[in-house]
């Protein structure tokens, strides 16, 4: 959690900032493609392929970095969302990852901008995937993918999926009944067929009707919350549905790592940005890596990985450990 000013100057052996950014800049590719291409062979060059014959839970979710400068050459370099802490301009990032206990691999990520919308990043993400020839059992989608063009993108991909519903339609009043799923809302547990619908097209989906029980944190009392879910050619119980899409919170842990291991930056470049979150990644896999191949015991269906042998804020205090005993004088640190 360290700027790169900061490093090199607390490093005594290390070059200047600037000359790093310079460097930086000099030798990246010029264009997204390109660089996106070459972060995402170094994020899954060292999969291996038993784990590419698989067929593997995938969920796919935005990370929407907080930014409050103008941007370096157009608008369209930002992400314009809802006002989150203190500003509504953001840069979005988009990531697949593996949600499987032990296999947390980050597959792919990409850079969301102003004018693209759910379908071109989500597009860009299972493209990268089939590069790797890596099966999908299953999509985990967030909330904000709830919507027709991406249930007919999925669709006409076969690929099946399971995302949380947002509520549309009529509520309820007097000699009016509740419309949409607002009216499967007040069903049982089960499954129910739905037609999901905007002004010109409309889809046919599933829509599973769960529930849980939890605190209430203000009396303490157990309440019960009924929760909805948009599926398609997905099957199980209401339980089941609900318990598996609780997998899909690991990549919730995902972007947690990920910001233990970013560098903190001011820069107004978007490419470089993206290097910064892409070696977080990287750090994150490598760390997942090192539990699969040297901690982990037994081999196939039997290995049994123990993550709490190494965490990754220890990984990263061990990497800071060794590259300070190279390059550092033993003066005072630098503190930022």
């Amino acid at each position: 959690m360290i700027s790169v000013s900061a490093a090199c100057q607390d490093l005594s052996e290390a070059p200047s900032d600037q000359a790093v950014f310079d460097a930086l800049s000099d030798g990246l590719p010029k264009t997204r493609r390109s660089l996106e291409r070459r972060l995402n062979l170094a994020l899954t060059d060292h999969l291996s392929r038993p784990m590419r014959r698989r067929a593997w839970e995938v969920a796919i979710d935005w990370h929407l970095a907080p930014y409050y400068g103008s941007p370096k050459k157009s608008r369209n370099e930002l992400y314009y969302g809802k006002p989150r802490q203190g500003t509504t301009k953001f840069h979005a990032y988009a990531t697949a990852c593996i949600v499987v206990y032990g296999h947390r691999y980050t597959l792919a990520l990409t850079w969301v901008r102003r004018h693209e919308s759910t379908v071109v990043a989500l597009g860009r993400l299972l493209a990268r995937i089939r590069e790797l020839k890596l099966k999908i059992r299953c999509l985990l989608l967030d909330r904000a993918f709830f919507n027709v063009r991406v249930v007919e993108f999925l669709q006409g991909e076969e690929l099946p999926f399971l995302m949380p519903t947002m509520f549309r339609g009529r509520k309820p009043r007097k000699g009016r009944p509740a419309t949409g799923l607002r009216w499967i809302k007040g069903q049982a547990a089960g499954w129910y067929p739905h037609t999901l619908r905007n002004k010109k097209r409309q889809v046919p989906i599933q829509v599973c009707v769960a529930y849980r029980t939890h605190k209430n944190r203000k009396d303490g009392k157990r309440v019960q919350q009924k929760l909805l879910f948009a599926g398609w050619r997905v099957r199980g119980s209401p339980t089941e549905i609900r318990e598996r899409y609780r997998k899909r919170f690991g990549i919730e842990t995902s972007f947690r790592q990920m910001r233990q291991a970013r560098i903190y930056t001011c820069t107004r470049d978007p490419h470089l940005r993206l290097v910064f979150v892409a070696v977080a990644l990287l750090l994150r896999n490598l760390w997942v890596w090192v539990h699969q191949t040297l901690l982990a015991e037994g081999k196939g269906n039997g290995m049994t990985i123990h993550l709490e042998r190494l965490r990754l804020k220890r990984m990263l205090d061990w990497i800071n450990q060794w590259i300070v005993g190279q390059l550092h004088d033993g003066s005072m640190p630098c503190v930022e």
